[in-house]
């Protein structure tokens, strides 16, 4: 029996601020611009607001970033209400949550509602094809404020995405090796530590260089937006992305190697 050759995969993940940079600004065409510039196949959003409000000029962000990326799109909300009182219906929901844009066909998603208090949490999942195969990828935000809750949120994802090949990325709002994200070293492996090759915005005489820091963007001091990867998805390169005129956040880009189950 030949054994199948990887293939490679370029996949994004990128806490987007709903398109506000550091300069305060809403901006959608100069995020569009910087995701069109990193030439992905998947690209993974959090903080993505449709209709959500003033603060990103009540437009349906998840459409726009689709449209002019040329991208297919699927929605996972965390927030979803009703639309403005007095409008037909209640008007256009408004929502708030993670989104992929995808270059490879889609072939199944599914949004779950993650426990915990406070603000709401989601993980969208989604199923992709790709030549003779297909891979599980999964796009969550995980809790800010309790530690005890992103605990039982990343157990929540973690049990999501054990189908393999597959691939767990977002804003987990702690570190690789925090304790709260035992149960996704259990079971996944961090993807930032298994790349061939890593770099990052640490300078060349930085205490912090490779050490791949994405928060917050002006100053990073924490690894939060991490890529987690199953058995039969290997890491070639790693590397966080200069966000800081469009997010709080930076970008990460991974360059995947993905050998499909027969």
């Amino acid at each position: 029996m030949t054994e199948r050759a990887p293939l490679p995969v370029r996949l994004v993940t990128f806490n987007v601020h709903h398109g506000v940079g550091d300069d305060g600004r809403h901006d959608l065409p100069r995020l569009a611009r910087l995701l069109a510039d990193v030439d992905a196949d998947l690209i993974c959003l959090q903080e993505v607001d449709r209709r959500f409000g003033p603060r990103s000029e009540g437009v349906d962000q998840a459409e726009l970033l689709s449209r002019a990326l040329e991208m297919d799109l699927a929605w996972g909300p965390a927030i979803d209400a009703p639309g403005p009182a007095g409008s037909e219906d209640g008007g256009d929901r408004r929502q708030y949550g993670n989104a992929l844009l995808s270059r490879l066909p889609l072939l199944a998603t599914e949004v779950h509602p993650l426990p915990g208090g406070g603000e709401p949490r989601s993980a969208l999942r989604v199923q992709v094809g790709l030549t003779d195969g297909a891979l599980w990828v999964t796009t969550t935000h995980l809790s800010s404020g309790s530690a005890a809750d992103r605990a039982r949120q990343a157990a929540a994802v973690t049990e999501l995405q054990i189908a393999a090949p597959g691939v767990l990325v977002g804003d987990l709002n702690a570190d690789a090796g925090a304790p709260e994200l035992a149960a996704l070293r259990e079971r996944l492996s961090d993807a930032w530590q298994q790349a061939a090759a890593r770099s990052d915005q640490g300078g060349r005489l930085s205490l912090h260089r490779e050490a791949g820091l994405t928060h917050p963007a002006r100053r990073p001091r924490v690894r939060i937006d991490q890529v987690w990867v199953t058995g039969g998805v290997s890491v070639a390169d790693a590397r966080v992305l200069d966000g800081a005129g469009t997010s709080d956040h930076h970008p990460l880009l991974v360059d995947l190697l993905v050998t499909p189950e027969r």
